[in-house]
């Protein structure tokens, strides 16, 4: 073909195998059935194959009877119950040969000479009892740059002729209709009633008025076949006997083909071919993209709901936080009260000879001050960690649940196409988040999470009040903590302090032992409030984390996918207007092309 091509033509040649070729991996990268792919490897090689012209039709209308009137002799098989099992290809050779098989399908070589310029193929019927006919034909039609839809005289476009003929319609292809059998209709005027009956629903289903040719093949073959013939018998040009030929109607459509298939229309064709295969694809995955677009728009909608559901959680436990961090400062504030109390009953000269007793002091001092503060404390932080904990238990729950729902929407409203490798790997990503959740739900040691949090907060109070580690558990740590506060506080009521300074000087003292009592409380309670708020800010920031990391995944999938896509559709939007211009170009080229008559 590349020899007979004009300039113009060449281009067009050119430009339709690049865009193949894009089209080819934009599908690919869509994950497209190998189908799909398929159809855009045959379109590659039919551009450096013959013209194909594809015969159609249900089993008994005459398919191979008008084949072999074109042919001029009875190669193929003719009978009322299906004789053609498989798609036929033939093709030309200089002498008949026996039937082969390539790629798929039985091959005949004949030495017809018009078969060197066009392959012709036949196919099983459209409502052969053998399901695995119409599926063939249906697979084999869109190769096809010039279909012969062959219907019977006596019952004319039937329901599943219609259906069959959408769908070649669907492809873009041209179409010839052959009314056959027509020497079954006795009258003019039934003949015209059949033909205006085909070109009617022909014209609404098509939309357009397709080339419609009532002929007899039988009529046809047998004038081809007769020895009142004068001229030769081997192609679509020879004459025959006038009575059974002009009877046949043969010659219209014979001379309609020989018109058609002139170099000009058959380059046109060859190059609209393409055209029509590559207009289908795109239709069809800008429809899958725009599927996938919204079930990303969704699984976007899901991963900004579980953000703001961490948000909220974060501020939720943020501000109960301070509910619960608030039990410990009452404690101390309480004890930082009883101190007052105890220094306001003490240290009076009424009991300066109790002063002097600084055992009994003290003890008076734990037993009223400190009293059990330090369990108290100790009680509250418990708390507070196993809030936490069940806090984080029941957000990781939350999250397994959103997820689980979230893969078992849309799942089902998917179209063919969409299903392969990114629903594999979504649902993949969704059911992995799922487990990983499930895991820690199914995993979570309350106990052991508790005294993990424990030992933390406790390392943290060490470091933060520069106590001896050899205290063991939080209340002992305290109970250390508060007993040096009483022993700096109570440090300058010696009795020798109070004999040399006077008596007077009490109610000073008093004060300023009340003022570093409420000084060291006061610290004690910020460098305990420090501890456990870096604490809890701690573990608040690894659980959001933790479960960040698990949702990571999918996020990136869907963030990747998303920038995928759209580059894809730009791709394929681009790709529709090439060969939209493509389509256009190729129409001129039959401008100058003389009008066949339909």
């Amino acid at each position: 073909m590349q020899q007979v091509l004009t300039a113009e033509q060449g281009q067009i040649l050119q430009k339709e195998r690049q865009l193949l070729g894009d089209l080819q991996v934009c599908l690919a990268r869509l994950d497209a059935p190998d189908a799909d792919l398929g159809l855009i490897r045959n379109a590659l090689a039919q551009l450096e194959e013959l013209f194909l012209m594809v015969v159609v039709g249900e089993f008994n209308a005459g398919k191979s009877a008008v084949i072999n009137a074109l042919l001029g002799q009875e190669y193929l098989a003719e009978g009322v119950v299906p004789t053609t099992s498989e798609l036929v290809l033939i093709r030309h050779s200089d002498a008949s040969e026996q039937p082969g098989a390539d790629s798929g399908m039985a091959v005949r070589r004949l030495p017809v000479p018009w078969l060197q310029e066009v392959n012709l193929v036949d196919t099983p019927g459209t409502n052969a009892v053998i399901r695995q006919h119409q599926e063939l034909t249906e697979h084999f039609v869109p190769r096809s740059d010039l279909v012969l839809f062959v219907t019977s005289a006596d019952r004319p476009f039937s329901e599943s002729e219609r259906a069959f003929l959408q769908q070649i319609r669907d492809w873009g292809k041209k179409i010839v209709i052959v009314v056959n059998k027509i020497e079954l209709l006795t009258t003019e005027a039934e003949q015209q009633e059949v033909l205006e009956f085909v070109r009617r629903n022909a014209h609404e289903l098509l939309g357009v008025a397709p080339a419609i040719f009532a002929v007899s093949a039988r009529l046809a073959l047998e004038a081809k076949n007769s020895g009142e013939s004068t001229e030769p018998t081997e192609g679509p040009r020879a004459s025959s006997p006038t009575s059974l030929w002009q009877r046949s109607q043969f010659e219209p459509l014979e001379q309609y083909i020989l018109d058609f298939l002139d170099a000009g229309e058959r380059v046109r064709l060859q190059l609209s071919n393409p055209v029509g295969i590559a207009a289908a694809l795109i239709a069809n995955y800008q429809e899958v993209i725009r599927q996938r677009q919204s079930l990303l728009k969704g699984d976007f909608q899901a991963l900004d709901a579980i953000d703001q559901q961490l948000a909220a959680y974060q501020n939720d436990m943020r501000r109960d936080f301070r509910y619960q961090s608030d039990r410990v400062d009452n404690v101390l504030y309480e004890m930082a009260e009883r101190g007052d109390r105890f220094f306001d009953e003490n240290l009076r000269i009424t009991r300066v000879v109790e002063l002097v007793n600084s055992e009994r002091l003290r003890g008076e001092f734990e037993r009223r001050v400190l009293a059990d503060s330090s369990r108290a404390v100790e009680r509250h932080v418990d708390e507070l960690i196993d809030w936490l904990i069940e806090r984080d238990y029941r957000q990781w729950q939350a999250v397994m649940e959103f997820i689980e729902r979230r893969s078992l929407q849309h799942t089902d409203q998917m179209i063919g196409q969409v299903r392969g490798e990114f629903d594999f790997n979504r649902q993949n990503l969704l059911k992995s988040i799922g487990r990983s959740a499930q895991e820690v739900v199914d995993s979570y040691d309350r106990e052991a999470e508790a005294l993990k949090l424990a030992k933390d907060v406790q390392r943290a109070i060490i470091q933060t009040a520069a106590v001896e580690a050899g205290a063991i558990g939080l209340g002992a740590i305290l109970v250390v903590i508060l007993n040096t506060t009483f022993l700096d506080v109570t440090g300058v009521l010696g009795a020798s302090a109070l004999a040399a300074l006077g008596l007077y000087v009490l109610p000073y003292r008093r004060q300023k032992v009340k003022a570093q009592l409420r000084a060291r409380i006061g610290d004690l309670r910020r460098r305990l409030d420090t501890a456990i708020t870096q604490q809890f800010e701690s573990e608040l920031t690894a659980s959001v984390q933790r479960i960040r990391e698990a949702v990571a995944p999918y996020t990136r999938f869907v963030r990747v996918e998303r920038e995928k896509l759209e580059t894809l559709a730009a791709d394929l939007q681009n790709a529709e207007s090439e060969w939209a211009g493509l389509r256009r170009r190729v129409e001129e080229l039959a401008a100058s092309h003389t009008p066949l008559p339909s």
